[in-house]
């Protein structure tokens, strides 16, 4: 046994990051599954944390896919899928010079400007404003979604900026996030590989975390199908914004030291 997997540290994080990562993969609570990383990189170093995360979340999006089959917006694909491509391909790239708690931070502001203008909108408009779908926008957060998924697997708010917003019905923006993200996995494989991240340690801790995946994926599911649309977004968005906020304290820990 390899002296991570040896560590007692490392479950006590790797499990409930693997939890989340399930529940939000099934769709409840949708930016729960980017603590995955911050939270394994309490004991490991953020870009093992990452590389050891993508296997089993490539097998979460495997059951995801079965269990939402059928249930998507073709359109938001279309728009964003092209988008994420093309952030992978900028994140491989400058996998050398940029660093995990930088994207961390970007992402954790990106979310608060989206969960204050959320916020904005309620007062103004109701709880039923529904944005109008965009190309440009689609393409920009898809572009941006697929980049920082690729650094440190937190492509969900970036995501979540442009899809929420359209109010989709629950059930067809968990579908719709689940193929995004299966594609945008699936394709982060090829470059993890490249860049040597799928070591035997790495691939072995993946395969003892596996098994917790599908039930974790499945209960999140199972949760989704029983929200109403008007608990669903609210309680989406305060998820959005607690992770947030996790995120920019882990940022700014970054830069002070």
């Amino acid at each position: 046994m390899s002296e991570l997997l040896a560590n007692p540290w490392f479950y006590a994080a790797a499990v409930p990051a693997v939890i989340l990562a399930g529940l939000s993969k099934g769709g409840f609570g949708g930016a729960m599954g980017f603590v995955g990383v911050p939270l394994m990189a309490l004991v490991i170093s953020p870009v093992q944390a990452a590389a050891i995360l993508l296997p089993i979340l490539v097998l979460m999006d495997i059951v995801s896919l079965w269990t939402w089959r059928g249930v998507y917006d073709r359109a938001t694909l279309a728009v964003m899928l092209p988008g994420s491509l093309l952030g992978i391909g900028l994140g491989w790239m400058t996998a050398a010079m940029v660093t995990a708690d930088m994207i961390r931070f970007l992402v954790g502001a990106i979310a608060i400007v989206f969960v204050g203008r959320w916020l904005y909108q309620l007062a103004r408009h109701g709880a039923n404003h529904v944005a109008k779908p965009s190309r440009v926008a689609g393409s920009f957060w898809g572009a941006v979604a697929g980049f920082t998924s690729f650094v440190a697997h937190v492509g969900g708010p970036p995501f979540q900026v442009y899809a929420l917003p359209l109010r989709m019905d629950p059930k067809v923006f968990t579908g719709t996030s689940v193929i995004f993200f299966a594609i945008t996995n699936a394709i982060k494989l090829v470059p993890y590989s490249l860049l040597g991240q799928f070591d035997a340690t790495n691939l072995a801790a993946s395969a003892v975390l596996m098994p917790i995946a599908p039930v974790a994926t499945l209960a999140g599911a199972w949760l989704v199908r029983r929200m109403r649309p008007e608990i669903f977004y609210p309680f989406t968005y305060c998820t959005v914004a607690v992770i947030a906020v996790k995120l920019i304290y882990d940022g700014v820990l970054d830069v002070l030291h």
